[in-house]
């Protein structure tokens, strides 16, 4: 009779882990790197199934769930059809398609959408990332991520809005051109070309009563002499049109002369400040702020109802500030978004043009519009 055999644990050398301690370290170990890894993921790291008759569960969430989304974890896992609820109508039913559609191609799942977090009042941009995987028997997993893209998308949309606003007013400077061009062109027909028309017919007058050896009509040369002198006229209201001389003088005084018609103009109290009355700046950087000085005198007169105004140029720090307030009805924040708003366009980007800015805001010292235009002086090159 054979001796039956004894099988028992072997005995580890002393202060030597066991095999299953050694499994136990390395389990903490990874568990301890996973948990390192997507503390530091700017985001909510997922892992989610959807059974075979297609309900959605969370079988994990990372704890950025909360920050992220402004909803629990415990939640979530609880009842998936939270982040449904959620979502934005059409974001929902875009998610639910996408899901959908990875789970029966088996692919990955690519959405993003809107989700609006009610503690916060706000409603964010989320992009959801994930590799899916076949559990069999009809059922699915997805491991993925959950980001934050508000911002970029913010982002994304200022700048399609700054191109569409751009292309308005390019097309708007266009047209305008075109009309300065069509203005010009009728001005010089009308005044120049009728006066050099009356002037030849004129001269070829007096010339056929000199050739005649007739006396020359007094009268007709009196008024040849006038048609010459309109034609003066002409020509410097034209070419001031397109560049005030007033400028010659300086940017100072062309802004105090400006002032001063607009009080003329108008019957209002207008005033012009400065505390550089020496200054001297590129000729460039003098057409763009009396043109928005203009616009601004413009836009006031049009609009505003103010009887009183007031524009202020200062240098500080080699720094140009130029303050245009009025004490009308103000502006509201629509107006300054309107599609057709050139004007108020027109003058942010002379200004940006300069390497400054220019801010529209309600004026701080009472009813009406303050306009502020900042930009560094550029000075007459030697």
């Amino acid at each position: 009779m054979s001796t039956p055999a004894i099988h028992s644990a072997a005995v580890s050398p002393a202060g030597a882990n066991s095999p299953a301690d050694s499994v136990k370290d390395a389990l903490h170990e990874s568990e301890r790197r996973f948990s390192a890894i997507v503390s530091s993921i700017p985001g909510l790291v997922f892992q989610m199934h959807m059974t075979a008759d297609a309900q959605v569960v969370f079988t994990y969430l990372s704890e950025g769930c909360e920050a992220l989304l402004g909803i629990p974890a415990a939640a979530l896992l609880k009842d998936a059809q939270t982040l449904f609820n959620a979502m934005e109508e059409h974001s929902a039913s875009q998610f639910r398609h996408n899901l959908q559609k990875s789970a029966r191609q088996h692919k990955r799942l690519d959405w993003e959408g809107k989700i609006w977090i009610a503690d916060w009042q706000d409603m964010k941009w989320v992009n959801i990332r994930a590799t899916v995987q076949d559990l069999g028997h009809g059922a699915v997993q997805w491991d993925g991520i959950m980001l934050n893209i508000s911002q970029s998308k913010h982002e994304k949309h200022e700048i399609e809005q700054a191109r569409r606003d751009l292309q308005a007013l390019t097309a708007h400077i266009h047209q305008v051109k075109e009309q300065e061009r069509v203005s010009i062109a009728r001005e010089i027909h009308d005044d120049l070309g009728g006066n050099l028309t009356a002037m030849k017919l004129g001269l070829s007058t007096i010339i056929q009563q000199i050739e005649g050896g007739l006396p020359v009509n007094l009268e007709q040369a009196t008024m040849l002499q006038a048609i010459i002198n309109q034609t003066f006229d002409a020509v410097h209201r034209i070419s001031g049109n397109l560049r005030p001389n007033i400028l010659d003088l300086g940017l100072v005084d062309a802004l105090e002369w400006q002032v001063s018609q607009f009080k003329k103009q108008l019957g209002v109290t207008a005033k012009f400040v400065t505390n550089c009355h020496d200054l001297e700046c590129d000729a460039d950087q003098s057409m763009a702020l009396f043109r928005i000085c203009q616009e601004a005198l413009s836009n006031i007169a049009k609009y505003a109802q103010a009887d009183q105004v007031s524009v202020e140029l200062s240098l500080e720090k080699d720094v140009l500030l130029m303050r245009i307030v009025d004490n009308g009805i103000g502006i509201a924040p629509a107006d300054k978004i309107k599609p057709n708003s050139f004007g108020l366009r027109g003058m942010q980007e002379r200004a940006a043009a300069l390497g400054g800015e220019c801010h529209i805001d309600a004026s701080a010292t009472g009813p009406g519009t303050c306009i502020h235009v900042r930009a560094p002086l550029v000075t007459v090159a030697s």
